[in-house]
């Protein structure tokens, strides 16, 4: 065996490992909508100059060395098997109506997200140029970093619309920090509240991770997944939110975040939906738990990549987030205050926020990894997504309009491959909008359009509530 001062492969990340098990084989897609036709040849100048190709993930081939050890090492990038270029139209079944361009770019992603896998032959990732949809789509597998990391990259390499000297604002949130109390005795018993509140809610949330983990589940709805569902056909949706409309729901209830917003909607539209698909049928009140991605950087949202590639940096590449469970309660819609979802889920989330169920998600996934193994971890991995019935991730992507050379981008969105959920979503924000991707087990949700418009409409009606309230104050 080489030494390690002598072995030219790396290791794998316990993350890196966990993704490239067969039952969660992750694939992210990051889909860039142009302005303008492509020049190909441009293209790939673009892509040569870039940071992609100067990145050790990026040119590394996965292997596994004779102890049965998945490691990193280092090769030639034949560009050209990388970039796929569609010239022809991508067929869709919606191609008549008028969204026939993003019909037929989800039907496409749709029908990658089971079963198409990277070859390991060559680095794990791609680029699908969709010409006539004035597309591109990066797949870029999920042991390579999360969307935080590879999020980062893109907008890296792409410049302010109009002030081509200016590099892209990478959307980052500077978290408020609370003022400081004036009477250090008033500040001690904060502090010593804040400490039972977070010892008291780690241990809750934390219990209730490991019930779900080992045998609690969600009870069946007709929106449920579960073992196997990963492998069935999907369907894909966009709801599609101005982010303007979700600030003015904010600031109609005090000290709300997008966040709260965005789980108010997502709480208000699953339960429009299950109204729609089981008239009377579904006992009010009923939990649907959601799996959320949480980033555990310090810094949230698009990081600076200098930062990213600092080895010992607390912001380093790679996939640093853990899983918070999101309980979603059904109420008929009908007769209630939109803006309530909303004030449900402030109060769930600024509870989640005083635990540290993520970073505990994140310690045990790492250590089940080093110390049992992949399979044990694979196991626990795929049961708790089994008996939670959603996946949900919000990733803040930049704040101005930016270009890929000299074309504009007119959109960004991401969504991953399957899992055994029946419903995953995935919001990212640009330039002012943000748009959701819906992907479904079709056998089981048939009409995400449907679903992406229960979303939508929730927002909008909370929005004219919350105007009323602001003009009254």
């Amino acid at each position: 065996m080489a030494s390690p001062a002598t072995d030219p492969d790396e290791p794998l990340t316990p993350a890196g490992r966990l993704f490239l098990r067969q039952e969660m084989n992750q694939i992210i897609h990051c889909i860039i909508g142009v302005k303008n036709p492509f020049d190909i040849e441009a293209v790939k100048s673009q892509i040569r100059d870039s940071f992609l190709l100067k990145h050790p993930r990026f040119c590394s081939l996965m292997v596994v060395d004779r102890y049965g050890r998945e490691r990193w090492r280092r090769t030639d990038v034949d560009l050209d098997r990388h970039l796929i270029v569609i010239d022809s139209p991508v067929n869709s079944s919606d191609s008549s109506a008028g969204n026939g361009d993003e019909a037929a770019v989800n039907e496409y992603l749709a029908e990658m997200s089971t079963g198409s896998i990277l070859s390991p032959e060559k680095p794990l990732w791609e680029i699908h140029l969709l010409v006539a949809h004035k597309c591109a789509v990066f797949r870029i597998h999920h042991a390579l970093g999360d969307g935080i990391s590879l999020m980062s990259m893109l907008v890296a390499g792409c410049r302010k619309v109009g002030k081509p000297e200016e590099a892209a604002s990478m959307g980052m949130v500077v978290s408020k920090k609370k003022k400081r109390k004036d009477n250090w005795w008033e500040y001690y018993w904060y502090g010593i509240v804040r400490l039972i509140g977070v010892i008291w809610f780690s241990f809750v949330f934390v219990v209730e991770f490991v019930m779900k983990l080992m045998w609690v589940s969600d009870r069946k709805t007709v929106i449920s997944g579960g073992d196997g569902v990963e492998l069935w056909p999907r369907k894909l949706a966009t709801a599609r939110f101005r982010l303007d409309d979700m600030k003015i729901v904010k600031k109609a209830i005090h000290d709300a975040t997008i966040n709260d917003v965005l789980f108010g909607v997502i709480s208000s539209g699953l339960s429009r939906y299950l109204d729609h698909r089981t008239p009377n049928a579904v006992q009010e009140g009923i939990q649907l738990t959601g799996l959320a991605m949480v980033n555990l950087r310090k810094q949230s949202g698009p990081q600076e990549l200098s930062q990213l590639m600092e080895k010992n940096s607390e912001s380093q590449w790679g996939n640093k987030f853990g899983f918070l469970m999101i309980p979603i309660k059904y109420h008929k819609t009908t007769g209630t205050d939109p803006l309530l979802y909303v004030r449900r889920a402030k109060v769930m989330l600024d509870r989640k926020k005083q635990s540290l169920e993520a970073h505990f998600s994140y310690k045990v996934a790492d250590f089940v990894m080093g110390y049992l193994g992949s399979n044990v971890a694979g196991f626990l991995n795929y049961r708790i997504i089994c008996n939670t019935s959603f996946t949900i991730s919000n990733v803040v992507g930049p704040q101005e309009a930016i270009a890929m050379g000299d074309n504009p981008i007119t959109y960004m969105r991401v969504n991953s491959s399957s899992l055994p959920h029946a419903l995953t979503m995935h919001m990212l924000s640009y330039a002012g909008r943000a748009d959701m991707q819906i992907l479904v087990a079709k056998d089981i949700i048939p009409d995400p359009e449907f679903l992406a418009k229960c979303f939508e409409d929730s927002l909008l009606e909370m929005k004219e509530a919350a105007s009323a309230i602001i003009k009254s104050i």
